[in-house]
């Protein structure tokens, strides 16, 4: 049996963040992906927006690591040479019930260190934005979009030219918590089993089942999985906005809102949608929802325009309607488990893995 120091299962933006914190840190680190290339599941079906740090309750790993990471990755981005802009967004409100949630929105992100917000009238807002309908917005202007494809090819790089290693085509199935850490059985092509002083758990949607699998792991410690997917609607043609656009946050995600890619397109999405398994086509008939809900703050949406694009899938910890979760990482010795790590894991996840670095040192 192989032994080695360090591996990381799951080569997402999340492990990718880790394997390069860890190997900077002098760590013998080896990455475990299931597929064969970096980044193909929950990284892949991201908004690649870089989030403020607004909506999350203050003092939860959401809000500290966001701000943090959001920091860190956009110095990341400029000294790797990784496309970034900083489009800022606006917060919509439609009605004058939507309008008082705004003063609490702004409350919270301050409390959360996000800088330079600023609340709008709907003059200010048309001013900016002839084509938006509402009735005052929140302009949070540090809120930006990234390469994202681009940022996890960087973190590949820094991770490898700290001494990293990358093993694909190796799915994890199962493993054991020893005294002196953890042993793992790899299938694929080339079937083996590993010895490591330290393991980590950054398998996205699979980062559950496979905690279920590695006996020694006190089942209390796993949480359930649940699945909310996001389908996603391309705009064919140039949208009329310079920023992004959200509505007022819904249960389960931040509503259907407009970003822009750093081409300058335009997509809606994500929406939220339970399902009981993994499931990616969009249905071209939620298209009409879509139009109905962006209509509230751009009436002129024509609704043929809507093109579906894409869906992810983000793994919930919590069940529909229950209050909303925050990232649960779960360090046992020689473990650590990164559970429910969804948005805004992609701008969190520089300060994800300094956090996880540290728990593993």
């Amino acid at each position: 049996m192989e032994r080695l120091d360090c591996v990381v299962i799951g080569a997402g933006v999340i492990g990718l963040a880790v394997a390069r914190a860890l190997a900077l840190a002098g760590r013998e680190v080896l990455v475990l992906e299931a597929a064969g290339a970096i980044g193909t599941g929950i990284s892949s079906r991201s908004s690649e927006v870089i989030h403020a740090g607004i909506y999350y309750p203050p003092g939860s790993l959401m809000a500290r690591l966001s701000v943090a990471g959001r920091r860190a990755l956009t110095r990341f981005c400029d000294e790797h040479g990784v496309a970034w802009a900083r489009p800022g967004k606006l917060i919509v409100t439609t009605d004058a019930a939507e309008a008082q949630l705004l003063g609490a929105i702004a409350a919270r992100a301050q409390t959360n260190g996000v800088e330079g917000l600023r609340l709008l009238s709907a003059a200010d807002v048309r001013a900016e934005e002839p084509e938006l309908a509402c009735h005052g917005a929140l302009l949070s202007p540090v809120t930006g979009i990234i390469d994202s494809a681009g940022y996890m090819l960087a973190l590949r790089g820094a991770a490898e030219a700290a001494g990293a290693f990358f093993a694909f085509h190796a799915p994890v199935e199962g493993g054991q918590v020893r005294a002196d850490g953890v042993e793992l059985s790899v299938g694929g092509e080339a079937p083996m089993r590993l010895a490591a002083r330290l393991v980590v758990n950054a398998a996205g949607l699979g980062a559950v089942p496979l905690a279920r699998r590695i006996g020694g792991l006190d089942p209390a410690l796993i949480p359930p999985l649940y699945l909310a997917k996001g389908s996603y609607f391309a705009l064919s043609g140039r949208a009329p906005f310079r920023r992004l656009i959200y509505p007022v946050p819904v249960p389960g995600g931040l509503g259907v809102h407009l970003t822009l890619d750093l081409g300058g397109a335009a997509r809606f999405g994500p929406d939220v949608e339970w399902v009981e398994a993994e499931d990616y086509v969009v249905d071209q008939a939620r298209g009409a929802r879509f139009a109905t809900a962006v209509r509230r703050y751009w009436p002129g949406l024509d609704a043929a325009a809507l093109v579906p694009a894409y869906a992810g899938i983000r793994p919930k910890i919590v069940p529909q309607g229950a209050p909303a979760q925050d990232f649960l990482p779960v360090a046992v010795p020689g473990l650590v488990n990164l559970f429910g790590i969804e948005s805004p894991g992609l701008t969190a996840s520089l300060a994800l893995a300094d956090l996880v670095r540290d728990q593993a040192a």
